[in-house]
């Protein structure tokens, strides 16, 4: 059975989920408050992955795989599919499985957060997040996405290097919690015309990889 994720922006409603999110994954990088100001800055996106609270399916996720499924969804770069809840049924709460968050500084998308909860890492949320982020940064108009990424940190190195990402340079001492040094990646060509294909094909294979533990991706538009 196939288990339904949506992506969509952050929303005041979800803002305590977002924080308990942040503790687990970095014991409390920002604040409640600090959200909060993501949500009403009109230059920064966060993004959720998000999935119904309570389906048995989505429990066993942690821990089962499943046959590769090809989504239902167009493999057009993130495009939004429509979400019709059924009329029978009660809309259930959401289960925040992941979140992204990102600066648009001038031309330069700055990649601030990409968070996967501990309960659902390795099953290509990840990989959806940030072909989400770099999706959003195209269209705003970005050219280019830069991150911070803490240089033995490697499973998230390799997964910005597999989106094209390279390291420009390092930053002796970035992490004061461990002292240890972060590694700067970039990514150029947001706006060329062949990215959009680039885009198509990440996707294809996220799909794939997500297919593989049951999951299917719905996007909710966002606006500009």
């Amino acid at each position: 059975m196939t288990q339904t994720l949506i992506i969509q922006p952050l929303t005041t409603d979800l803002l305590p989920a977002v924080v308990e999110l942040d503790q687990k994954c970095f014991a409390g990088l920002w604040t409640l408050e600090g959200y909060q100001r993501e949500l009403e800055s009109p230059n920064s996106d966060v993004l959720l992955i998000l999935t119904e609270r309570g389906s048995r399916e989505a429990e066993k996720q942690g821990s089962r795989g499943a046959e590769d499924k090809n989504s239902s969804c167009p493999l057009v770069p993130l495009s939004p599919c429509p979400l019709v809840p059924s009329p029978q049924s009660p809309v259930p709460s959401p289960r925040l499985l992941a979140m992204g968050c990102q600066w648009a500084i001038l031309d330069e998308a700055h990649i601030t957060i990409v968070a996967v909860s501990p309960d659902y890492q390795h099953q290509g949320l990840g990989q959806a997040m940030l072909l989400a982020l770099l999706s959003r940064a195209r269209q705003r108009g970005i050219e280019r996405a830069t991150l911070e990424v803490k240089a033995s940190n490697q499973p998230a190195i390799s997964l910005y290097q597999k989106f094209g990402f390279k390291v420009a340079g390092t930053r002796r001492g970035y992490y004061q919690d461990t002292g240890e040094d972060a590694l700067v990646l970039w990514l150029n060509g947001l706006q060329y015309p062949e990215f959009t294909q680039t885009l198509a094909d990440w996707e294809q294979q996220m799909r794939l990889r997500l297919g593989a533990y049951g999951w299917e991706l719905l996007i909710r538009e966002i606006a500009n």
